[in-house]
């Protein structure tokens, strides 16, 4: 497992604190790191530390676009009903999406699947390829110019 994924799975776990206790997120998640220091030490290497903080702090500051897109992606499910674990995994991907596009869609959305795996239930995998397949083809379609009749 590299470096990358225990950030991802760090990043999991300091967003499901979020949002099950809703307080102000950077308060949060300075309460997580301070907490879990240790924890982070030994999971996550110096660099990889910098790709955690961006995640957590990219998804709490673009919380309400990703949402949007999970919204309008995952048929007949409120985010609020979704399991927490699932939605979380889902803002990480989709945040990922967005703003890395040093990282290829393709694995942003096989870590989701695989973190999904190990932390959700036993349909959380195929929910999660779902709906970021659907994001990712909702992406291309809008970089793609429109053609002139």
């Amino acid at each position: 497992m590299g470096e990358r994924r225990n950030a991802r799975e760090l990043a999991l776990q300091a967003l499901f604190f979020l949002d099950v206790i809703h307080e102000e997120p950077q308060a949060l998640f300075d309460l997580f790191c301070d907490h879990f220091h240790e924890m982070i030490d030994e999971k996550v290497a110096a660099p990889q530390k910098a790709f955690f903080v961006q995640l957590v702090n990219g998804v709490v500051a673009s919380f309400d676009e990703i949402d949007r897109l999970i919204k309008m992606s995952s048929q007949n499910w409120k985010i609020s009903r979704m399991p927490i674990v699932d939605r979380n995994i889902m803002r990480i991907a989709v945040y990922e999406l967005m703003q890395c596009q040093d990282i290829p869609p393709s694995v942003t959305i096989n870590e989701a699947v695989d973190i999904g795996k190990r932390y959700g239930t036993r349909g959380s995998a195929a929910f999660i390829n779902g709906v970021l397949d659907r994001i990712r083809a909702s992406q291309y379609m809008e970089k793609v110019p429109e053609v002139k009749s």
